[in-house]
């Protein structure tokens, strides 16, 4: 069974990418990367994906979803983040009413750092197919007031990155995949 978090390094205009889609990449590893050096060992898998190709179609996820879908029922979650990495404000979520009822719940671990918002809808490209047929989704939601100043520009560079900002979406992204790895059941459908 496998949790999946991620984020896609596929910049394609003028700017280097850092903020779309890299932060999110960068916090998908980090979750990862903390779980391993806090010695948490999950009951499912914790897979992250970099997706390549969203910008160009989704041909990245397209293909990953193919070579996958015939173990669809083992897939726990799908979370991508992909609204750069600004200050997080919560999660989207799709999925049934009683999944969201616990995505609720785990939530609430986050309120030391006021990041406790679950939304009506997860958006991503790399991973609609697998909401489109029943997974459950996760988006990370952030301030993204600021957004569309970088995207898809030159000033998209790691300068528009704040380290604190980051590492409060990379906990998000921590604790939620980290506890739903770790129930003793997988989300409802």
């Amino acid at each position: 069974q496998v949790v999946l978090v991620s984020g896609h390094l596929d910049s394609w205009d003028v700017g280097q990418g850092a903020m779309d889609d890299g932060g999110g990449a960068f916090i998908s590893w980090e979750a990862l990367s903390l779980i391993k050096d806090l010695g948490l060992r999950p009951k499912r898998t914790l897979r992250l994906v970099l997706w390549t190709g969203e910008e160009q179609g989704g041909v990245g996820a397209k293909q990953y979803y193919q070579l996958h879908k015939e173990n669809i029922s083992n897939f726990d979650i799908v979370m991508e983040s992909d609204e750069g990495t600004f200050k997080p404000s919560g999660l989207g979520f799709a999925g049934s009413a009683e999944a969201r009822d616990i995505v609720r719940e785990i939530m609430t671990l986050l309120q030391p750092i006021n990041v406790t918002d679950v939304y009506d809808t997860a958006d991503g490209t790399d991973i609609a197919y697998w909401m489109r047929d029943g997974v459950p989704g996760a988006s990370l939601h952030d301030d993204i007031n600021k957004y569309f100043w970088f995207h898809h520009s030159q000033g998209d560079t790691m300068t528009v990155q704040d380290p604190n900002q980051m590492n409060l979406c990379a906990a998000v992204w921590t604790v939620v995949s980290y506890v739903i790895a770790d129930m003793e059941d997988m989300l409802p459908r």
